[in-house]
This record gives C-alpha cells, structure tokens and sequence, in this order.
C-alpha cells in the first residue's frame, strides 16, 4: 500500500491516483466506512462496500476513465479540485475512439480521520450521455 500523508489534500491525491489507475480496492480502503458518493446530478450512494461495487461497475463501462486535475484548493477538512474528466464508453470492452469523450469537472472531497467522508462531483454528464445514447 503507497503511503500517505495526513494532510486532506494528500488523502484526495491518493484517491484520485486510485481512481486513474482503476484502483477498487485501493479507493475502498481510502473510504470511510459511512463514505458518501454525490454524482453531478445530486444522486447519493452511501457507504463503502456500496461504492466499492459502483466505482467497479464504472470501471467496466469506462476502462480509461481518469482525472486530470489543475487546480487544488486545500481547506483542511475540504479539498476542491478543477480538471478534466476523461474516458471512453464502451459496452463491450472495447475502447472504440469515436466513443472517447472529456468534460471538465469538479470535485469536493471532505476528509475524516485520513479518509474520504464525501467525494462530490460537479461535471457535465451531457458527452458520456451521448455515447450512452448512441455509441457501440
């Protein structure tokens, strides 16, 4: 396990180096046990185990997603980040490139006891919608 340090700001760069290398596990143990997970479209999942299986079921419909962030505002308990938000939609496993899509986004992460108590994201859902829709 890669160390950390205690700062929130070092806990959200862990969480976002999970998250770009498809981590599950890692992103699990980063959680807090009653972790909640907000969506750009205010939907809620609360707990662990919960997101553990949502970040691996989004993981199967966006292999390559990945998060390129610009910006880090640190205030301890809460980090918010700006950046890209990247991927490509596939159904089958297969990274078509017609189906890559990039939004930006927006991300508040609250941080208890070295470990991510919320992980909220402001982003335009409208690119993967579309391949959603349309894309193979």
């Amino acid at each position: 396990m890669e160390s950390i340090g205690h700062s929130a700001e070092s806990v959200a760069q862990a969480f976002l180096r999970a998250i770009n290398r498809q981590d599950v596990n890692r992103l699990a143990e980063l959680m807090a046990p009653t972790h909640r997970f907000i969506d750009s479209l205010g939907n809620t999942v609360e707990g662990r185990e919960k997101m553990r299986a949502g970040w691996a079921a989004y993981f199967r419909m966006v292999p390559d997603y990945s998060v390129a962030i610009e910006e880090f505002y640190p205030g301890a308990p809460t980090v918010v980040m700006l950046g890209m938000a990247s991927g490509t939609f596939t159904r089958d496993g297969k990274l078509n490139p017609e189906n890559h899509w990039q939004t930006p986004i927006a991300i508040r992460a609250s941080i208890e006891d070295d470990l991510v108590a919320e992980w909220r994201v402001y982003a335009d859902n409208e690119p993967i919608r579309r391949l959603m829709a349309t894309g193979k």
